[in-house]
């Protein structure tokens, strides 16, 4: 398995410092956030694209995804919601990065209509994002915090461009287990996100290996299934202004889960 970070857990570094960052803590790729106040996103001219793209290829560096904000599943017009998901898939195709990671957000609404919505959308980008090599990421958050929610929706869609993103934290409030959801979202798996937190009433973003999750479960699941792909660690800094700075915690956490992945082997 392959590690990166989502720039989530940081100030809006350039592009310059993320690397280093990566490079001299073992991580093979970032998660860009891809929100207007990043140094990435989807304003970016071409030139300015073509910039970053050779400065990730030089440092050896994976942009395995961008992190868009778009609500598959949120009540209102389809052409605002897909045409945020467009924009976020020619900038990943101009970065070369894998994915594009959206949210449900289908808030209060019914389950049924929230996964018509969210079914919908996707099938209507799917094929955008197939010409753009490209997948279009759900992932488990909110409205369909559950591995079983998304796969509802993913098994509707059936189209390989579209997958899902498994974020462990909202598996674990949804009261889920390691063991049930990686064969809920194994069809449709782009990569994992991991973080820790101390419980349900305190989501204070941890060093990984320090709170309540259950990495140790998931890491096993994923290794007995022999599944080869990316763990993501996702640390909400944003959110949390009194967590610890990230940069200093990024060695730690890499090792920890080489230190999973070690003894699941």
């Amino acid at each position: 398995m392959r590690f990166a970070f989502s720039t989530l857990g940081l100030p809006a570094l350039p592009v310059e410092q993320v690397l280093q960052l990566a490079a001299e803590h073992g991580y093979h790729g970032v998660e860009l956030r891809a929100s207007e106040e990043e140094p990435v996103h989807p304003g970016l001219s071409a030139g300015e694209r073509a910039r970053v793209a050779e400065q990730f290829a030089s440092a050896g560096i994976t942009v395995l995804t961008v992190a868009a904000y778009a609500k598959v599943a949120a009540p209102g017009e389809d052409g605002p919601v897909l045409a945020e998901i467009e924009a976020a898939l020619d900038l990943a195709a101009d970065l070369g990065a894998s994915f594009v990671r959206v949210f449900p957000g289908g808030g209060d609404l019914p389950a049924a209509e929230a996964d018509a919505l969210a079914e919908r959308r996707l099938a209507a980008v799917a094929p955008l994002a197939a010409d753009r090599g490209v997948r279009v990421l759900l992932e488990t958050h909110d409205s369909h915090r559950a591995g079983a929610d998304v796969a509802r929706v993913l098994g509707t869609v059936g189209h390989r461009a579209v997958g899902a993103i498994w974020d462990v934290m909202h598996t674990w409030l949804a009261g889920e287990q390691p063991s049930s959801t990686y064969p809920a979202l194994a069809p449709f798996l782009g990569y994992v996100q991991v973080k820790d937190i101390a419980s349900t009433e305190d989501r204070t973003p941890l060093p990984l290996g320090k709170g309540a999750l259950p990495l140790a479960e998931t890491v096993e699941v994923l290794s007995r299934a022999e599944w080869d792909g990316w763990l993501c660690w996702e640390y909400e800094k944003r959110w949390y202004p009194q967590a610890e700075d990230l940069p200093g915690l990024l060695e730690a956490g890499r090792e920890h889960l080489a230190r999973l992945l070690s003894e699941s082997a």
